[in-house]
């Protein structure tokens, strides 16, 4: 495929972004982001943190994520994955438990996080969702893959995108993300 097709592709599956609520209710995009943007106006004004998760491909997204809040945004952002926690609580609960159990020990309620999954169906982001819901946080989650898959149902916002492509997915979460950081302003 020439890249002149694949940028076209890239843009179609963008343009076509899918955002819902946890009920699966169709959201307005722009107003999706309009929201983002005041809940990271929230949790700096609150001194909150923001967490942001993923395996793989969906990680390094999240630790770029997390420079561009605290360097653009002002934000105290963290991800879970460091080596040491991460082996630490791997080896005590098991890597499907690792995240939900650091969101059970350290989040906050005015806490948000963000959940990056590919596939949508990666459980150890499932539980996480899962133990940040039980403790009151707001969550957004991106997936892509199948339409049904359960991480698209768990997160106050979900943006899905309608692809199998890794590369596509993983890009199109990477703009989304960037998208909203664009908008912030350090003080």
């Amino acid at each position: 495929m020439a890249i002149g097709q694949a940028a076209s592709q890239f843009a179609q599956l963008l343009t076509n972004s899918i955002f819902t609520d946890h009920q699966g209710q169709t959201l307005d995009g722009e107003a999706v982001i309009q929201q983002m943007l005041a809940e990271l106006a929230r949790v700096r004004e609150q001194q909150a943190k923001i967490m942001v998760l993923g395996n793989g491909g969906s990680a390094a997204i999240a630790s770029h994520v997390i420079t561009d809040l605290r360097n653009v945004g002002g934000l105290c952002a963290l991800t879970l994955h460091e080596a040491a926690p991460l082996t630490c609580f791997t080896n005590d609960f098991g890597y499907e438990q690792a995240f939900a159990k650091q969101i059970a020990a350290f989040a906050n309620a005015d806490d948000l996080l963000i959940a990056i999954s590919s596939s949508g169906q990666s459980l150890n982001i499932i539980n996480a969702v899962q133990a940040a819901n039980a403790k009151g946080l707001a969550v957004m989650t991106l997936s892509g893959f199948k339409a049904d898959n359960p991480l698209r149902k768990l997160g106050r916002w979900n943006c899905w995108l309608d692809s199998d492509h890794y590369g596509m997915v993983e890009l199109g979460h990477l703009f989304v993300l960037h998208h909203i950081t664009d908008h912030l302003i350090r003080n």
